[in-house]
């Protein structure tokens, strides 16, 4: 049996209504007259009994009640309502709208991500959706015609460049971004970040090492600072203590990782570089703190995975599969009435990966039913 709200079930009463009015173009009267199934309930030639009858079912949804069944109508088992009523046209036709993805037009390797997260949205949706890749220099308008015309109503922006590409839209079109790594609050969008829940992160950090207290961490507000105060709620409510260290250029994040490394214990203190540019410049300041916390024992866990095959202890990615059904869940909520604005929330659909020497040389020793725990076991064997 369906539970379903009173708006959900009113739309999918539309939903059976319409069906049955498609339904009523089988009978002998409509079969003569040769119509096509896209032309709706408006039903000339099949007479005014089948015109009246289509009339009153929508009169009666309309009004809240339950449509009749007329005796002409052919059942329909639950299964082929379902499969009709998620065939994009049949949402645009009762009201809900379809769902888009725009992601960057870019070549392989790096449009697989976008292809996975696409594959997941369809695998919970069901559906095909219709997928635009943009360039940079995307003309909008056109864009906005071709969504309205496809009745689309919610838009899945993945990437900066996708998001870039919603920027024009009607608003009456709802953005959700993915995969995306927005960087202050008041950029005002609703979607998954591509940075990992902080507390999914301490989770792992506990489980592998239980002695740990103080998680060390150096950021710049303009870009983590709505991170910050994920981190510290997360670190909170696992017992650990996070000391934040505010830098707001490289020059100051490089003087300060090596004292603050220098004054941790390894034992009961690890490093987290988060996604942010100022304080994790990939050419001077990672090599700088990968020497630093290899030289002094101390963890240094990321949340950008590339850092483990440089010598960070563990980090996490993306599971762009998981993340497309997410994406996609939020969409159908809006389309099935769901208003209520939700900000930007971290990624929580995520892998995680492992460095065995960097381990081993903390003192880890992980066995082979640990390393089955993680996705990604680097160096690889």
């Amino acid at each position: 049996m369906i539970n379903l709200t009173t708006n959900a079930g009113r739309r999918t009463r539309a939903g059976v209504a319409l069906l049955t009015a498609l339904a009523t173009a089988t009978t002998p009267a409509a079969a003569s007259s040769g119509l096509a199934a896209n032309r709706g309930i408006d039903l000339p030639g099949a007479g005014a009994t089948a015109r009246s009858t289509v009339g009153a079912i929508m009169d009666r949804i309309e009004s809240g009640a339950a449509p009749a069944r007329p005796d002409f109508v052919r059942p329909i088992t639950l299964a082929q309502l379902e499969d009709q009523l998620r065939r994009p046209e049949m949402q645009a036709s009762i009201g809900k709208g379809t769902i888009a993805v725009l992601y960057p037009n870019v070549d392989a390797p790096f449009r697989a991500a976008f292809t996975s997260i696409i594959q997941g949205i369809e695998e919970r949706t069901r559906l095909r959706v219709r997928s635009y890749p943009v360039d940079p220099k995307v003309d909008t308008a056109e864009l906005n015609a071709t969504l309205k015309h496809n009745g689309t109503k919610v838009v899945i922006a993945l990437g900066r460049q996708g998001l870039n590409a919603t920027a024009g839209l009607d608003r009456e079109i709802t953005v959700l971004a993915g995969g995306v790594l927005l960087l202050s609050e008041a950029e005002n969008v609703a979607g998954i970040s591509l940075t990992p829940d902080p507390a999914m992160l301490f989770s792992r950090l506990r489980a592998l090492l239980p002695d740990l207290r103080r998680v060390v961490v150096v950021y710049d507000p303009q870009k983590s600072d709505w991170l910050i105060k994920l981190a510290r709620e997360a670190a909170r409510s696992q017992g650990l203590e996070l000391q934040a260290h505010v830098a707001t250029d490289m020059s100051r994040a490089a003087q300060m990782y090596p004292q603050l490394i220098a004054a941790a214990d390894n034992r009961r203190d690890a490093v987290w570089l988060p996604h942010d540019s100022t304080t994790v410049e990939e050419s001077t300041i990672l090599p700088l703190v990968l020497r630093e916390s290899w030289n002094s024992g101390v963890p240094l866990f990321s949340s950008n995975v590339l850092h483990v095959k440089k010598g960070a202890l563990f980090a996490m990615a993306p599971n762009n599969v998981e993340l497309g059904r997410t994406l996609a869940s939020s969409a159908l909520g809006v389309i099935a009435g769901d208003g209520k604005r939700r900000g930007l929330t971290p990624l929580r659909e995520l892998q995680t990966a492992i460095n065995l020497r960097t381990a081993s040389h903390m003192g880890l020793n992980l066995g082979h039913q640990q390393q089955r725990s993680f996705d990604f076991v680097f160096p690889q064997p």
